[in-house]
C-alpha cells in the first residue's frame, strides 16, 4: 500500500499530459494536467462510465446528448462529474486543472466538430 499525490506529481508533468496513478479493479486512476486550453478532443465511452475529479484549478466539461443537446458542467478544485457510457465529451475552458480520472474501459476519440455526425455511438 501506499499514497499517491496527484497534485504533487502534476508538477511534474507538462501541461495535456496524463500519467496513471494507481491500478484499480482492473484499471487504474489517472491524472490530467492541461492550462489554457480552448478545448480537447471528443471522446466517449461505450462500455464503461467515466470519473472526472477536480483536484486544483478548473475546467468545464461538455457532453453532448441525444442529436443537438449540449451540457456544460463547471468543475472547481474538490468538484467531480461521472460521465455517462455512450455520451461524446471534452474539456474547454481549462485552466490550470489538475484532474484525477477514472475510465475502465474503452475510449473512442474524435476531431470533428460534432462527433455525433460522424460517429454512432453504442448505447446513447
Amino acid at each position: 500500500m501506499r499514497i499517491h499525490d496527484p497534485v504533487a506529481i502534476a508538477r511534474d508533468l507538462s501541461p495535456f499530459d496524463f500519467q496513471e496513478l494507481a491500478p484499480f479493479n482492473g484499471a487504474a486512476f489517472c491524472m490530467y494536467y492541461g492550462d489554457q486550453l480552448d478545448q480537447s478532443d471528443w471522446e466517449l465511452h461505450p462500455d464503461t462510465d467515466e470519473l472526472l475529479m477536480v483536484l486544483s484549478g478548473s475546467v468545464t466539461v461538455e457532453i453532448l446528448t441525444g442529436t443537438t443537446d449540449r451540457y456544460h458542467l463547471p468543475l472547481a478544485a474538490g468538484q467531480f462529474a461521472i460521465v455517462p457510457k455512450g455520451h461524446w465529451h471534452r474539456h474547454i475552458e481549462v485552466d490550470d486543472v489538475v484532474e484525477m480520472f477514472y475510465t475502465p474501459g474503452a475510449t473512442i476519440d474524435s476531431t470533428a466538430d460534432d462527433p455525433r455526425t460522424v460517429h454512432v455511438a453504442a448505447d446513447p
